[in-house]
């Protein structure tokens, strides 16, 4: 078995869903950039390597209860959980943070002109992400379901390439990065969601808000950038070699 420090942040995180809260405490994106090893990512990030494992190794002692083991639920479970859990947070939660935005905006401009400028890429955020969601639902989702479901029957034949599938899944993870990038865009114009000191209610409702909105988007893309398209992928090319 690899040493830790040698497997990579999304096998980490695959392993232990825990360690995705710990990953997000330092900063250290499992989801997009997954690919990472735990080394590299703390070179990168300039982090001791030595005390972040000791921290992955006293997981018992962290606050996060561990979560389904994701890897082994069905493509199509898989995208069941995803819809269900973070793509209804997303279309439930971008009205509300949007209504914050307006409210401490239209209130704190003058002092916090940042405020515009998060209003702005908020909105480029949303919009692109709405559209994000309809196409998964509606195009890439349903060939993930199709492909298991003609694999599954041995009877059944594709008539499909490999570029049916991958197409699509380069879209989506293209867009996972640049929302990606919005969103600690976002982060850095908003001081690591630290409020200012004059911040009203609001203000701190729409910065912890926002905090835990990027959390979920990180565990979303995690579940579909690392489990569900490659499991995915290896599924279709296995199919296609017995045909």
């Amino acid at each position: 078995m690899r040493e830790l420090d040698k497997l990579t942040l999304a096998e980490i995180v695959i392993n232990d869903q825990r360690t995705a809260a710990l990953f997000d405490k330092h900063r250290l994106d499992f989801s997009c950039n997954g690919k990472r090893t735990l080394e590299q990512a703390c070179t990168e990030s300039n982090i001791d390597t030595a005390i972040l494992i000791g921290e992955l190794k006293n997981l018992d002692n962290f606050s996060t209860v561990p979560e389904n083991n994701y890897s082994k639920l069905s493509l199509t479970e898989l995208i069941q959980h995803i819809v269900s859990k973070h793509h209804t947070f997303i279309k439930l939660e971008i009205p509300i943070l949007s209504a914050y935005l307006k409210k401490i905006t239209d209130a704190h401009k003058d002092k916090h002109p940042e405020l515009l400028k998060i209003t702005s890429l908020f909105n480029a955020f949303k919009e692109e992400m709405l559209m994000h969601l309809q196409k998964e639902e509606l195009i890439l989702f349903p060939r993930i379901k199709e492909i298991e479901k003609n694999c599954k029957d041995r009877t059944a034949k594709t008539k499909h390439s490999l570029t049916y599938l991958l197409a699509p899944i380069d879209i989506m993870k293209q867009e996972h990065d640049h929302a990606d990038k919005l969103l600690i865009e976002i982060r850095k114009i908003a001081n690591n969601y630290e409020w200012p000191a004059d911040a009203c209610t609001t203000y701190k409702l729409a910065f912890a808000a926002f905090d835990t909105f990027e959390k979920d988007l990180h565990q979303h893309v995690h579940l579909e950038n690392n489990i569900l398209f490659p499991k995915a992928i290896a599924l279709f090319k296995n199919c296609l070699e017995k045909i």
